[in-house]
Formats: C-alpha cells, sequence, structure tokens
C-alpha cells in the first residue's frame, strides 16, 4: 500500500436477485451504471447474483456456470463499458460433483479480465439453514486479492465473517480493503450480528469493508461500506440500490498509527 494516493470511490449494490438470470445481469447493469455514474470506480454485488431462490436445491446446481460462461461474461461486458472494477457472487459448475456447486466470487477489472476469484470457504449449515447439502465448500487455499489502484481488495463471503481468522488472513497478505458479497437471511437478531460483526472485522484489522446484500424479502438489506475506524460511511436500508464512499490509503494510515494492533499482536493464523 502506497503511503499516499488520492481517494477512490468504491459502492456497493444491493438487490434481491431471483431465477431470471439475464433479470438479475440487466438490474446489475443499471445499478452499475449508476455507481459508476456517481464516480465509484468497484462496485460490490451481493452472493448469489447470478441465481437466487428461497431454498437451494437441484434447480440451483443446474443453474450454475463456468467461470467462461453466460454470467461472466455478462459482468466482463459491464465492467468494459462502465471502465469499472465488478465483485459478484455466482453459482459455478463442479464438475467432479454433479450434485452440488461451488458458491463463487468473482472480480473483474475495467478490462473485463478476470482477476481473483474465490468459493465460499463456510458454508451457511446454521440458523435451520444447510448450505453445504447443495453446495461444495471452497478448498483451502492462498487468500485471493487483487489491486485497485494502490489498495489491494480481498475477497470474503457472508457467514465467512463470523470467523475473524478468515479476514485476518485476508490483511495478512496485504488486503487493506474487503470485498464482502453476502445473502444474509433476516431473522431475529440477524440485522444486529451483521452490522456488528462487519464493524468489528473492520476495526481489529483496521480495513475498510464493502458489504453487499440481498434486499427483501429474504435479505436483511443494509448493505454498507465501513472504514477501518468503524465508521459507517454509507448505508442501504432495505431497498434495491447503491451506497458509495470515497475511500484513501491516508485514513488507513492514520488509523494504524493511532491503533497499531497489527503491528504489536502476538498470534497468528493457520488453517486446522
Amino acid at each position: 500500500m502506497s503511503d499516499t494516493v488520492g481517494p477512490l470511490a468504491i459502492a456497493v449494490a444491493q438487490f434481491a436477485p431471483g431465477e431470471d438470470k439475464a433479470a438479475n445481469l440487466e438490474a446489475m447493469r443499471d445499478l452499475a451504471a449508476t455507481a459508476a455514474s456517481r464516480g465509484a470506480k468497484l462496485v460490490v454485488f451481493p452472493e448469489y447474483s447470478s441465481y437466487f431462490t428461497p431454498s437451494l436445491g437441484a434447480h440451483s446446481v443446474a443453474a450454475a456456470e463456468a467461470l467462461d460462461g453466460p454470467f461472466v461474461a455478462g459482468l466482463e461486458a459491464i465492467a468494459k463499458v462502465l471502465d469499472i472494477h465488478i465483485v459478484a457472487g455466482m453459482l459455478e459448475r463442479v464438475d467432479v460433483d454433479n450434485d452440488r456447486s461451488f458458491n463463487t466470487l468473482v472480480a473483474l477489472d475495467p478490462h473485463g479480465a478476470l482477476v481473483a476469484e474465490y468459493r465460499k470457504v463456510h458454508l451457511y449449515d446454521a440458523f435451520g439453514q444447510r448450505e453445504s447439502d447443495w453446495v461444495v465448500p471452497g478448498p483451502i487455499e492462498e487468500p485471493e486479492t487483487f489491486e485497485f489502484g494502490d489498495f489491494r481488495v480481498g475477497l470474503q463471503t457472508c457467514y465467512d465473517i463470523r470467523f475473524p481468522e478468515v479476514t485476518r488472513r485476508l490483511v495478512d497478505a496485504g488486503a487493506d480493503v474487503v470485498a464482502l458479497p453476502s445473502e444474509w437471511v433476516r431473522g431475529p437478531l440477524k440485522e444486529q450480528h451483521w452490522r456488528t460483526l462487519v464493524t468489528a472485522r473492520a476495526i481489529e484489522n483496521t480495513v475498510y469493508f464493502a458489504a453487499a446484500d440481498h434486499g427483501p424479502p429474504i435479505g436483511a438489506g443494509n448493505s454498507m461500506i465501513v472504514d477501518p475506524m468503524g465508521v459507517e460511511l454509507a448505508t442501504i436500508g432495505e431497498e434495491s440500490g447503491v451506497a458509495l464512499a470515497w475511500i484513501s490509503t491516508g485514513r488507513i494510515a492514520d488509523v494504524r498509527a493511532v491503533n497499531p494492533a497489527l503491528g504489536i499482536r502476538r498470534f497468528g493464523t493457520h488453517p486446522l
């Protein structure tokens, strides 16, 4: 990370994807265009942006695509036309397991190149749900990051936020911005958990978070951008739309000068 860089605008885009893949891409195109018109150079979309129904099943596995399929091609076109980075979640086909898919994040640069991919490691087998019945957990690999101006962006997905070591590994790999596409299911205390966990991960790692959720009726909404001191810079409520904030390496440096927790910690992380 450079010591000095001009601020860059990033955005979270919130919507409620459905079963119509073409309609999902069209909604994403419109949201990305709105964000870009306001100055955003990185737009983060939710988990399962390519296809979503309230319950996973054989239909969702059938909707999975390869990384060179039409969904990623659609994102490539949006990124190139709008000259932006895009992060979004999708169902990815698993060649060795026809009964399940990957829950995958993809990141594309303004040239439309796929610059990072991440397969969700911690599946949502909680709160009465069993994502692992239909989704294969991603392999434990080196953290996926990509360059964005003078920033490095790391990728993690939804339920991963409940495991602090996931974010810490990204930060140890150089990430100073974390993109968190999610489908945070509504329920008792779930909105409180969302805001608390996103804010805590930003504070304890002194990084920016761009957390993009589904809107209701299934998702909790409350997509947000949080700064390294835990300040909620921008938030979307329950409606579809975009929220934008300007981020700077200077803010990260200033916060880390005041709170040098990363430098004085005495424990690391490792896979089990």
